[in-house]
């Protein structure tokens, strides 16, 4: 048995191999040329400035004005995500770390130099505002001008959004608290891997250690992962209400119902999407439990626990996959979207855009970012599994999608809402699923793959959904004038747990704290978009694989929209109706007759 202090750790990020770093010299060769552009920048701020108080002057003006602001946002857009990026690859360098604080504070500066625009045009009269609306010089600008308007309501006087926008670096202080503690400060102990060799637990391995065949592997990791969190509760708990009251603030001042009301506004989503999304599949949650069965019964455990839901069913099925053959196995899926899409797919495998491998002090997870102008990057910590495969197809998905909106789009549209993002993301996996499904005739390995479709709608429509359930409950109990005390918010997250997955699972007493290690809670009411976007990636992506040519180029013509109009029409032109439960309990149907394949394959 080896000692635990000879436990196998991280790579340097030196040591990892360049073809498996993302370029990140596309954005800036070096470290001066962002130097560059960071004065620039802040010089562009002080001249926007002059603008102030002078809207009302004459269309032209306010277009001078909007022309100003864009360059100014697309060259800080750069500087943001190059520190941005820079700072995640490997979070103990000191000097990106200042970098993207000082990012973080002219983006700032650039929010309160520009915070007059909107209260200036709101003050406009209605004929005046028709008058802008109408006039050539502001052509461009017509759907953003009148989104703006949208916010009249919610919008404060000149002197009190300049206040609220000079607090805005104050504001991220709870979502950058908590990722510098999770990604760098927070340390997991060593436990023994299935030959009894010690290895050191991070979030990128954590996974791999619960799909283990090894039971005891599985609990160890899953025990000494959310034990560590448990020890740090009152620190997450404080960190987490600061970031739900920060929201509850901010939702009371613009004059918003709630902070839910708040959180959707701004995607144009009424609020019925987000709680009929909660009903629908609480009307639906027995094939949850259904499913929870199944595994137990496949397993062959006397009980089933939380670390025994995500080992593969069929463990000889178990799929090695190296990162290349993910990559070509990803560009054979992606065939039906054509040859478009697969020629950016194949540009960014070529050309580095993705930044492969866990190292030391790297964030944790995946993502996938992008500036105006440059090509998306993708991070991933890509561990040679089924998973990892999905998660580097869904990541292609965000940057094909970043990618056509911005050669299509002029800067102010091509920041589409995540709303629609996480379609684009999720019809890449539904794809990759089908692909996959065809391309094998073996049952243990089409028995695999429907847990693995099973287990994506377990994570990504009903775990998700219980999220944004947890979330509306915090935050409705800080509206109510509570606290939101350690115990509260795992008496509350250990109840919704023993709901959504039913009777057939032991809801063990340490998934109490998983929400103390939610990074998206502190970016409030994202989840649900999760399983909307699934919702509405199935109907999308079976339309391709069934249309073919018509689909996929409706589809492609929502991927180049942008933010060129709000999100639930441009799902409609593509063909799927999100204020509606069918989209959901489609997916409910599909997964009641996956259930029903696996019942009949086991």
């Amino acid at each position: 048995m080896t000692n635990p202090t000879a436990a196998k750790t991280l790579p340097k990020r030196a040591e990892i191999p360049e073809a498996m770093r993302w370029r990140l010299e596309d954005l800036y060769p070096t470290d001066e040329h962002w130097e560059e552009d960071f004065r620039k920048t802040k010089d562009a701020i002080a001249r926007l400035q002059a603008f102030a108080g002078t809207l009302a002057q004459s269309p032209a003006r306010l277009a001078e004005c909007l022309k100003l602001r864009d360059e100014t946002a697309e060259r800080l857009e750069r500087v943001y995500v190059y520190a941005f990026t820079r700072m995640d690859e490997d979070s103990t360098n000191d000097k990106y770390q200042a970098l993207f604080d000082r990012s973080q504070r002219l983006y700032v500066e650039l929010r309160t130099a520009i915070s007059f625009i909107e209260p200036e045009i709101l003050q406009l009269s209605e004929e005046r505002l028709q008058q802008y609306l109408n006039s050539p010089e502001l052509a461009l600008y017509r759907h953003h001008i009148e989104d703006i308007v949208r916010y009249k309501p919610h919008t404060l006087s000149p002197a009190e959004e300049a206040i609220l926008a000079a607090a805005g670096e104050v504001a991220q202080a709870p979502s950058n608290v908590f990722d510098m503690f999770n990604d760098a400060d927070l340390k997991f102990p060593a436990i023994q891997d299935e030959n009894g060799e010690w290895v050191e637990l991070t979030h990128g391995r954590y996974i791999r250690f619960m799909e283990s065949a090894d039971r005891r592997v599985r609990k160890d990791a899953f025990e000494a992962l959310h034990n560590t969190y448990a020890r740090w509760r009152h620190t997450v708990a404080a960190t987490l209400a600061s970031s739900v009251r920060k929201d509850v603030f901010y939702a009371r001042t613009r004059k918003y119902p709630s902070a839910l009301h708040m959180a959707l506004h701004e995607e144009n989503i009424p609020v019925e999407v987000y709680t009929n999304l909660i009903d629908t599949i609480r009307s639906r949650i027995d094939l949850l439990h259904r499913y929870m069965g199944i595994r137990k019964r496949l397993l062959g455990v006397d009980e089933l626990h939380i670390y025994d839901i995500y080992v593969p069913l069929v463990p000889e099925a178990d799929m090695h996959i190296p990162y290349e053959q993910a990559c070509q196995t990803m560009v054979q899926a992606l065939k039906p979207l054509g040859d478009e899409y697969l020629r950016i797919v194949q540009e960014g495998l070529a050309n580095r855009w993705v930044d492969v491998l866990e190292n030391e002090g790297k964030r944790s997870g995946a993502y996938s970012i992008s500036a105006y102008g440059v090509h998306p990057y993708i991070l991933m910590n890509y561990e040679p599994n089924l998973d990892n495969l999905f998660t580097l197809a869904h990541e292609f998905g965000h940057a094909c999608h970043s990618y056509l909106s911005n050669t299509t789009q002029p800067f102010v549209y091509a920041q589409y809402t995540i709303f629609v993002a996480e379609v684009a993301s999720t019809l890449n996996e539904h794809l990759l699923f089908h692909h996959l499904l065809k391309e094998t005739s073996d049952k243990a390995q089409r028995r695999y793959l429907i847990n693995k479709y099973l287990d994506g709608v377990r994570a990504t429509v009903f775990r998700q959904v219980k999220f944004a359930e947890f979330e509306k409950i915090i935050h409705e109990h800080v509206e109510a004038g509570e606290a939101l005390t350690p115990q509260f918010m795992s008496d509350t997250y250990h109840g919704l747990v023993k709901e959504y997955y039913g009777p057939e699972l032991i809801a063990d007493d340490p998934i109490a704290i998983e929400w103390a290690r939610i990074p998206h809670f502190y970016n409030a009411f994202y989840v649900y978009k999760y399983a909307t976007g699934f919702a509405a990636a199935t109907a999308l992506g079976q339309a391709i694989l069934e249309e073919g040519r018509p689909a996929v180029e409706r589809y492609l013509n929502l991927l180049r929209s942008g933010s060129s109009d709000y999100s639930l029409n441009l799902l409609r032109q593509a063909g799927v109706d999100m204020t509606k439960p069918e989209p959901i309990l489609r997916v409910m149907d599909v997964f009641e007759q996956m259930l029903d394949e696996l019942e009949a394959l086991a």
